[in-house]
């Protein structure tokens, strides 16, 4: 039903139309030394939410599929702060699952914001849509295009990364969903002991960048995963761990507070093709369904802002 009726708006050209990648978990998720600040590093890949804004002359904006709320709240209130007319429609559709762990939310609040800029031609600064977004719930950095370590609970900009190699996430859900907001209210505080790993790990990760060494990026993602498992255990880590030993894999990497864990692999490998029909094979085999994320790793690929 979404998808017919968002084609009838489609084929009206008074529509505007706007796109966000979600993030396959995070390469990193802690708490730095010096700050006091939750941070996580954005993992961009190529599946996204589209969202199809219509205006009418209602006086609220009104959203399909009904229970994606948040949507609409930062719509009405975009279109307050800009003094536009207060009504319309938005329809999402979206690859990302919700309360997985892959930013669905995030992505359909940043897809909003982009639709009403398409179909007024205004721009929302970043920092105004973050705030926007901070009085609805903690968010990714999905509104940036390529890599960024982020302050999801403060909605602000840590530090830009840059672009990620071509990378696969060979994935599987471990069940269930995980409410963002409330897994954000528990939250459990991190020793210096982690802090002083995290801050290491994260120094690894933008010499990693520099150097587009994939091998340094596969340990911090690995590592950052297995600190993890005191705030939300992943089940199947062991066994991915040892799947990716086997077949001399990059690593693992999780959505912190989602359900998918992954096995990561680069595109560049010699033997991709093999590593990547052996891995699936053997995840399919001990788990079922198996599903394939690839990074955003060109600029080229990018959405700008």
């Amino acid at each position: 039903m979404i998808s017919d009726l968002q084609n009838n708006v489609v084929s009206n050209e008074n529509t505007g139309i706007g796109m966000a990648y979600g993030t396959f978990g995070e390469l990193l998720q802690g708490m730095m030394v010096e700050s006091n600040l939750d941070f996580l590093v954005t993992f961009p890949i190529q599946n996204f939410t589209k969202v199809i804004f219509c205006p009418d002359s209602t006086l609220h904006v009104s959203v399909i599929p009904e229970f994606k709320q948040k949507s609409a709240r930062l719509a009405a209130e975009i279109l307050k702060i800009f003094q536009l007319p207060p009504g319309g429609t938005i329809c999402i559709e979206s690859d990302l699952p919700v309360g997985k762990g892959l930013a669905s939310s995030s992505a359909d609040l940043v897809a909003t914001a982009r639709s009403i800029e398409s179909y007024y031609g205004i721009t929302v600064p970043l920092q105004l849509l973050q705030k926007v977004m901070k009085e609805i719930e903690p968010s990714d950095g999905v509104m940036y295009p390529e890599v960024v370590a982020f302050y999801h609970r403060e909605v602000e900009l840590f530090e830009r990364l840059g672009v990620l190699p071509r990378l696969t996430v060979l994935a599987i859900d471990e069940g269930g969903e995980i409410d963002t907001i409330q897994y954000n209210r528990n939250k459990k505080e991190f020793t210096l002991d982690e802090r002083t790993q995290y801050t290491n790990l994260m120094m690894q990760l933008k010499y990693a960048f520099c150097n587009q060494d994939v091998y340094s990026i596969g340990q911090v993602a690995t590592r950052s995963a297995l600190l993890n498992q005191d705030r939300l255990k992943k089940h199947t880590i062991s066994h991915l761990l040892e799947l990716s030993d086997n077949y001399n894999a990059l690593g693992i990497i999780i959505a912190h507070s989602g359900t998918y864990i992954g096995i990561l692999l680069s595109d560049d490998e010699i033997d991709y093709a093999e590593k990547l029909e052996a891995i699936h094979v053997a995840l399919r085999k001990a788990y079922g369904e198996v599903k394939i994320f690839h990074s955003v790793s060109t600029k080229s690929n990018v959405m700008n802002n």
